[in-house]
């Protein structure tokens, strides 16, 4: 089952922000139309717009502003993964070959740059001052999370706090302004239901980067949709290797993986993978991401009762429990 299939009432509003998203891909350059369609249809499962609808409803929202909303985090996103891929140079995203893999890094640079735009022209539309503040500010601090996890690339020497700041800056601020802005788009919303919001979605971000993670370590390539070990390859100090090289009593285990990150590359790939496991290094990144997420649903409580927290709930559980 697909996150949207989760609550019945979301899928009408789900197809409408598919409808929308693709209605807005238009361009004056028949090359910009034709790699957003190809990145926006590549596969994903549209978590982040799914958050939009979710916290608008769970906070009450009637209109339809929430569906232009949706296309504008879902825009952003699709604008981040196409720089992202072009940063780490990936040539597999979601089991298909990524765009700067096809038309090469110069037209994903700049056709991320277009969805960027696109998405905040959309916001003008939508008029609302608070939520352009959201979103404008998550952008810039999704950017320097970026640049931290640039700077952190072959440091053996990433602590686990130095971590949590990356993954809070690249993948949990948009879940973050998702829910956040869901919740704004009610005129009358308070601001305890506001920061309700605002916390799930922090906290489920960071819960679903740390199972992304997790999976870098377990799933095969088809499970992922990307190279199993493109982490270490990018030499990425993620949490398994950062509580693999704390918890291990061998020294030299412990000089194995900071060889490897400091190198990147596969070729340690297998002994790595043997102290990851056999420290428990995966099992601590999965509780820390269970942690997470029971913040998440704990935050919902001050929300009136629908079947919109429980669906909002029922995805959190999901977060820590899958396999791709």
């Amino acid at each position: 089952m697909q996150p949207h299939q989760l609550n019945p009432l979301i899928e009408p509003q789900f197809e409408a922000v598919n409808d929308y998203i693709l209605n807005h891909l238009d361009s004056r350059v028949p090359l910009v139309e034709k790699i957003g369609h190809y990145i926006v249809n590549s596969g994903g499962k549209r978590i982040r717009p799914l958050l939009v609808l979710l916290a608008a409803n769970a906070a009450g929202y009637k209109a339809d502003n929430h569906i232009p909303l949706a296309a504008v985090i879902e825009f952003i996103h699709t604008a981040t993964l196409l720089h992202d891929d072009v940063v780490d140079s990936s040539d597999l995203r979601r089991g298909n070959p990524t765009a700067n893999a096809k038309w090469g890094n110069e037209a994903s640079v700049l056709v991320g740059d277009f969805l960027y735009s696109r998405a905040f022209q959309i916001m003008v539309g939508i008029g609302q001052m608070e939520i352009m503040n959201v979103i404008s500010n998550a952008t810039n601090v999704i950017a320097e999370g970026e640049v931290l996890q640039l700077i952190n690339c072959k440091n053996p020497d990433t602590t686990e706090e130095q971590y949590m700041q990356v993954i809070l800056g690249k993948t949990a601020m948009l879940f973050e302004a998702a829910t956040e802005c869901g919740a704004l788009l009610k005129a009358d919303v308070t601001a305890e239901e506001r920061e309700a919001l605002r916390l799930y979605g922090r906290h489920l971000g960071i819960a679903f980067q740390l199972i992304d993670d997790v999976m870098d370590y377990l799933s095969s390539a088809e499970e992922m949709g990307k190279n199993v070990g493109d982490d270490l390859a990018e030499g990425k100090p993620t949490l398994p290797l950062i509580q693999a090289m704390k918890a291990t009593d061998s020294d030299d285990k412990r000089k194995l993986i900071r060889k490897a990150i400091r190198k990147g590359g596969l070729e340690d790939l297998e002994p790595v993978l043997a102290v990851v496991h056999e420290t428990g290094a995966i099992d601590y990144t999965k509780q820390k991401a269970q942690e997470e997420a029971d913040k998440a649903i704990a935050a919902l409580q001050v929300l009136p009762d629908s079947s919109f927290r429980d669906t909002l709930t029922t995805l959190a559980n999901i977060a820590v429990k899958r396999t791709h």
